[in-house]
C-alpha cells in the first residue's frame, strides 16, 4: 500500500501499490481489473447521518446506479473518526465485448470535518473478499492539516 494524499492535501489515504489513478476535479478514482477505490471531496455545512443518508442521497444513488439496492447505512468508527457507511448492490458498466453487466458491491464511506466532507467508495464484483483489504484503505484515511 501507497500513501496518497490529494494537490490541495486536506486528507491522506493508503491504496494497494500499482493500482491506475485518474485525477478528476473533485476527486480521484483508483482501479485494477474489477476493482475500484473513488475518493470524492465535497463542502458540507454539516456531517452526514444515517436520516440523512436515507432520505437525500438513497435517492440520488438510486437515479445513478443502475440496479440500485440499498443494503444498509449505518454509522461506524474509524480510526479518522466517525463515518457513515452506505452499503449497497449495482450493475457495474458494460462489458465492452458483451455488454452484460455484473453486480458489483459498494460500501461508500462518508467521514466529515470543519465543512469538508469525504467520500470513499470501494467497489468490487459481489462476493470478492474484500473485506481486509477495504478495511485496511478506510483504517489508513486521515485528515491533514
Amino acid at each position: 500500500y501507497v500513501a496518497y494524499s490529494p494537490p490541495f492535501g486536506r486528507y491522506v489515504v493508503k491504496v494497494p501499490e500499482g493500482w491506475a489513478r485518474t485525477e478528476g476535479p473533485n476527486g480521484v478514482t483508483f482501479t485494477d481489473n474489477l476493482n475500484t477505490i473513488r475518493v470524492d471531496t465535497t463542502t458540507a455545512v454539516s456531517a452526514p447521518d444515517v436520516a440523512t443518508v436515507r432520505a437525500d442521497e438513497a435517492p440520488t444513488l438510486r437515479a445513478t446506479n443502475p440496479g440500485f439496492q440499498l443494503q444498509d447505512a449505518t454509522v461506524v468508527q474509524r480510526l479518522a473518526g466517525t463515518a457513515v457507511l452506505v452499503t449497497f448492490l449495482d450493475d457495474g458498466p458494460p462489458n465492452a465485448v458483451t455488454g452484460k453487466r455484473d453486480r458489483q458491491a459498494v460500501q461508500r464511506y462518508e467521514f466529515w470535518r470543519n465543512g469538508t466532507q469525504v467520500t470513499m467508495t470501494l467497489v468490487s464484483p459481489v462476493g470478492a473478499d474484500n473485506v481486509d483489504p477495504w478495511r485496511k484503505v478506510t483504517d489508513s484515511f486521515a485528515w491533514q492539516g
